[in-house]
């Protein structure tokens, strides 16, 4: 049995790495908390929308976020209003969605409320 999402790491992906087949999308995505698989017009993305009062957890969030992904070398699209942070995955080398989608999601709802 795979150790869980959030204890795996990211691998260096390359132009040619392949996108998940959406089966393995499926399973992935039901080990993570609140996320979306979404068609973003050529690709398919992981996204997530945080809620909180206020701004200044939306930055604190950011702060957490950023050293979890410069750690794991894959960065997420991350998009700061007042009271809500929104979280977008996918990776550009393969066009779409990879292991490492999930495991940086899996490693942020660690770290996020639920």
């Amino acid at each position: 049995m795979a150790a869980p999402l959030a204890e795996r790491h990211c691998v260096v992906c390359k132009p040619g790495t392949p996108t998940l087949p959406r089966e393995a999308v499926d399973t992935m995505l039901g080990q993570l908390s609140d996320w979306a698989v979404i068609d973003a017009g050529d690709h398919l993305e992981l996204t997530k929308t945080i809620r909180f009062k206020g701004f200044m957890p939306g930055v604190d969030l950011v702060d957490a976020i950023a050293p979890i992904a410069e750690a794991e070398g894959h960065h997420p699209d991350l998009h700061l209003s007042y009271g809500s942070l929104k979280v977008d995955l996918w990776t550009h080398a393969a066009q779409g969605l990879t292991e490492n989608d999930f495991i940086l999601a899996a490693k942020i709802d660690r770290i996020t409320p639920s």
